[in-house]
């Protein structure tokens, strides 16, 4: 069994899909960020965040009596969740077991978490597996997901003195044991999956030892951690599934006793110290899963990083946990509150699973201990993680960010102003989208390069077509990719890309150099976070957004803060060339004109 429970406050779990850590960023206030032990305020104000929620999460909780879906959470269309009822689990056992908390022993949120748990278990498979209905059905790794968040609720109900809610952490014994039967043969169907699938059955054998569990685990942790020598996990998910993978191997490290697994999270955590932006959001463009590109905060790391920095004394660890505790607690919970009052559950959930940094705390006795002092977090560095094909470049309140294999080639932040994605297309074959083949580093900066080819096919020969070849097309009406390798290749166009970037004092220089075939049009676009104001720049006839910069320095506002840009270049208005990605979804500022391209843009 696990330790016993001290009854005072609260811990986080992330929430499956990583939307529960989200929240914590927004929990405590920015006053509990300094270096004497502040455990108690940030605990009593999770508490607070916690309580406040639970009348809305009452409502979305389907309790009509005899309706098939009673107790269960019911989702944005209409459906019912496992997953969503989870959350309602950790939530209620929080609200019920907290000192202090104003739902502490409520008749009414005890009925509510007993027809929580009853609808899990009715909705579990024979197997053990549950639905996800966004996408995975018999589920082994989503049922993980749940048990990874269940395992501490049965233990601060079992803990808590109460006979109610010990019999209702029995059905949530019952749910793991079945949960954990089904893992020992279960598969999953991404690199993660392999760790939370541990992280449960390790779990699950420190509630209900089994020689099974353990044996599973063996036989996944044998494949090794996918880590690569920059420090990052394969699916390079820096908002999702990096900080759930650094959770769960603490988890196994923690209950089985099994130090050697912290090694791996050890060093992604000190990587993810050099993704931060200066505004506390993380950098995403390397993802290869579906938060790429999307904003995001450091709040997942916080179960991580809490125990890393007690485990290790590391200052500097300390030093990000306590800048994720800092971060501005009554914004989000308006939003929080505002969406669940519109029955917009599933938007709500990022805010909503804040609860589950509390179970943390409730469950886990060495999660309370006090942090060790802060030291300095890296703020002036320009460093390459060649893994990711991703460059980082920080001086203070100013950042870049450098990319190849990429369709944005460069971001930029000054502290809340956001020039979000710089990309370039030509309009060559239809395939000038610019994506780096590699990156190298270089005195002062960085290169990134890209060589492209178009070239046209010759008749087939008299052998060729009478083996059929001329019948081949391809499903757009094209030739096929077979026949084109066969033809004889001629009249060859070819393109050739480098940009050179260079910073000084936290300024940036792109200087661009397009050369091979000439008179292609070519389109620069400068993609900023929406919400700001932009000047020196005119409208793009017929694009929402979209703006030319003609001539001289442009300039982008946001929160205060500035971004200049320039000096701009209009040879044409053919912005969104054949072949280009879409538009990004903000202001786009856009700098055009025909090969062979020279350019410099400065950007600070």
């Amino acid at each position: 069994m696990t330790e016993p429970l001290l009854p005072s406050a609260s811990r986080r779990e992330f929430l499956r899909a990583g939307a529960g850590a989200a929240a914590l960023a927004a929990l405590a206030p920015r006053s509990l960020a300094a270096d004497p032990d502040t455990t108690a305020d940030v605990i009593r104000e999770l508490i607070r965040f916690n309580d406040e929620r639970i009348p809305a999460l009452l409502a979305s909780q389907e309790r009509r009596s005899g309706h098939r879906w009673l107790g269960g959470q019911i989702n944005d269309f209409g459906l019912h969740s496992a997953t969503g009822t989870k959350a309602l689990i950790v939530a209620y056992t929080c609200a019920l077991c907290s000192e202090g908390g104003k739902h502490r022993g409520s008749a009414e949120v005890t009925e509510a978490l007993r027809l929580a748990v009853e609808y899990l278990n009715r909705v579990q498979y024979e197997d053990g597996t549950v639905d996800f209905y966004a996408t995975n059905f018999r589920s082994p790794p989503d049922v993980a997901f749940i048990v990874e968040n269940l395992g501490p609720c049965y233990s601060v109900l079992k803990a808590s003195g109460d006979p109610k809610l010990a019999a209702i952490a029995d059905g949530i014994g019952r749910f793991i044991v079945k949960a954990a039967d089904g893992l020992v043969t279960g598969g999953v169907h991404t690199p993660n999956h392999r760790w939370v699938v541990c992280c449960a059955l390790a779990i699950a054998h420190s509630l209900f030892p089994n020689p099974r569990y353990l044996a599973r685990v063996d036989q996944w942790l044998a494949e090794n951690i996918d880590l690569d020598p920059d420090g990052q996990y394969t699916e390079k998910s820096t908002t999702v599934y990096s900080p759930i993978v650094d959770r769960a191997l603490v988890v196994v490290a923690r209950l089985l006793k099994r130090p050697e697994l912290l090694e791996p999270v050890r060093r992604n955590l000190e990587m993810t110290l050099y993704y931060v932006h200066p505004d506390g959001e993380v950098v995403t463009e390397a993802s290869r899963r579906q938060d790429r590109y999307q904003r995001g905060s450091m709040a997942r790391y916080y179960y991580a990083y809490r125990h890393l920095a007690i485990i290790d004394g590391n200052g500097r660890f300390a030093a990000m946990t306590r800048q994720i505790e800092g971060g501005a607690p009554a914004q989000i919970a308006r939003e929080a509150q505002e969406l669940l009052q519109a029955r917009r559950f599933e938007a709500a959930r990022t805010l909503l699973e804040a609860s589950l940094e509390l179970i943390s705390f409730l469950s886990e006795p060495e999660f309370r201990r006090p942090l060790p002092p802060s030291l300095p977090l890296p703020k002036d560095y320009s460093r390459l993680f060649s893994y990711s094909s991703l460059a980082r470049v920080r001086r203070g309140d100013r950042s870049g960010t450098v990319l190849a294999g990429n369709t944005t080639l460069f971001s930029y932040r000054h502290r809340s102003a956001a020039l979000e994605s710089v990309r370039f297309a030509t309009a060559f074959f239809g395939k000038g989208q610019f994506t780096g083949d590699m990156i190298e580093a270089r005195e002062g900066g960085y290169i990134v390069r890209q060589s492209l080819e178009g070239p046209y096919f010759q008749p087939l020969t008299k052998e060729q077509i009478a083996d059929g070849e001329h019948t081949k097309m391809a499903p757009n009406g094209t030739l096929a990719n077979s026949g084109r390798a066969l033809r004889a290749r001629s009249n060859i166009s070819k393109l050739e890309a480098t940009v050179n970037v260079t910073e000084k004092d936290g300024r940036f220089r792109l200087e661009f150099l397009i050369e091979g075939t000439g008179e292609v049009p070519v389109a620069i676009e400068l993609a900023f976070r929406h919400g700001g104001k932009l000047h020196g720049v005119d409208p793009l006839p017929g694009v929402t957004d979209g703006y030319l910069l003609r001539s001289g320095k442009g300039r982008y506002e946001s929160g205060g803060d500035v971004i200049e840009f320039g000096p701009g270049r209009v040879e044409h208005t053919y912005t969104q060339v054949r072949g280009a990605s879409p538009k990004w979804d903000g202001m786009s500022v856009y700098l055009t004109g025909l090969t062979p391209f020279r350019a410099t843009l400065d950007i600070g």
